[in-house]
């Protein structure tokens, strides 16, 4: 049974100003300015006790805040675009924003217990690895909603749920549809016939990517009579290339230059960060040697530095979906459970070619619109 959790606004707005002081060290300035937004009110209030008697109470913004995983909020990707929907929740909808961003996994739970003890209105959690440290505050608070980005809970082995109070909303997304067709366009764009691909760690929001990518280029090769070869990734052993971190641009530089030594000349690094690694490494090369596919948000927009070299991006439109959950606690209509994002309603997606529009044939263009059509009516599976 769902469970709609509709919010004290005034006792929690309470809560938030007594302990408006216990934000970690490593909050951004946004964490910051909201606790000190907090304590004007506070003095007005003691000051004029029957001026704030006689009037109408004030309205109070509700506080959406996000836990990043160790990427932090500025990686130009699903931290930072997850972060995008509590910033536009803020000037959309007039909620406060802050963030906390994590270091090492110790500070998951930290930074989680932190923001409850501010009294914030929505946690967000970013990432599959924070799934253990948001589950246990969420049932500790039952009373606090949670989102999480790239987590969907189930049952425990006797069958209870994972979640007791229904008070976690899950993200999940369908990057593999969006994926398929970027393997699509890369098996059509490659010079070489050799793409690849290597992820951050091995978990299911990074391999999906990778899945989809690997059948994307299968596809291709069974439309068009080709045999474009992947490396760095095998589907049917759930084995392949990865730097088993999320941060290092140096990993990102030498694994895509692994690739390019091997005759990739695109690749799509699944990293967060350490694909900015990769695509300097592009730049460095030229496009004619490397092409990049980036992933979760446009890198062509957000790797300026780069811009030149992403043939397009796989996006995981997990600011949509934030935006939504944030909304959905203002309305009073907050519902545990798990939303998912795919083609058919804009939750993934493929970025603009931008400056490789005019390279991309449109034959090329035209067989990647048939496919995603066939995604989304269930004609073409991303399966393999």
């Amino acid at each position: 049974m769902k469970t709609n959790l509709k919010i004290a606004a005034a006792v929690l707005a309470v809560s938030a100003m007594a302990l408006a002081g216990c934000s970690s060290s490593s909050s951004s300035d946004s964490s910051s300015e909201a606790a000190s937004s907090a304590a004007p009110s506070e003095a007005a209030s003691s000051a004029a006790p029957s001026e704030a008697a006689s009037s109408e109470p004030a309205a109070v913004a509700l506080k959406a805040c996000e836990v990043t995983d160790v990427g932090g909020v500025d990686d130009k990707g699903f931290n930072q675009k997850a972060f995008k929907g509590v910033t536009d929740a803020a000037e959309q909808l007039g909620v406060e924003a802050a963030v906390l961003e994590s270091q090492a996994e110790t500070d998951y739970a930290t930074n989680i217990q932190s923001f409850i003890d501010q009294g914030c209105n929505i946690v967000v959690t970013v990432g599959f690895l924070l799934g253990d440290a948001t589950m246990e505050a969420a049932n500790a608070n039952p009373d606090v909603p949670f989102t999480i980005v790239d987590y969907a809970y189930g049952e425990n082995e006797d069958g209870t749920p994972q979640i007791t109070n229904n008070n976690v909303l899950g993200q999940v997304f369908n990057t593999d549809e969006a994926a398929f067709l970027a393997g699509y366009l890369a098996a059509g764009m490659s010079k070489t016939g050799i793409v690849g691909t290597f992820g951050g760690i091995n978990i299911p929001p990074v391999t999906i990517f990778m899945d989809g990518f690997y059948y994307g280029v299968q596809q291709y090769n069974t439309d068009n009579g080709t045999d474009v070869k992947v490396l760095g990734w095998d589907p049917a052993k759930q084995k392949g290339l990865f730097t088993e971190n999320f941060e290092s641009l140096d990993d990102g530089r030498a694994f895509a230059q692994n690739l390019v030594d091997e005759g990739a000349d695109i690749v799509m690094p699944v990293a967060g960060p350490v694909g900015l690694g990769s695509a300097a490494l592009a730049s460095e090369l030229g496009t004619d040697k490397l092409m990049i596919i980036g992933v979760d948000s446009d890198q062509y927009e957000s790797d300026t530095a780069n811009a030149s070299v992403y043939l397009t991006s796989v996006l995981k439109n997990m600011d949509v979906t934030t935006f939504n959950a944030i909304k959905s606690v203002v309305d009073g209509t907050f519902e545990g459970g798990v939303t998912v994002g795919t083609l058919e309603n804009e939750g993934v997606g493929l970025a603009p070619y931008h400056d490789f529009d005019a390279a991309v044939p449109a034959e090329l263009k035209a067989q990647i619109e048939t496919i995603k059509a066939g995604i989304i009516d269930g004609s073409v599976s991303v399966k393999g």
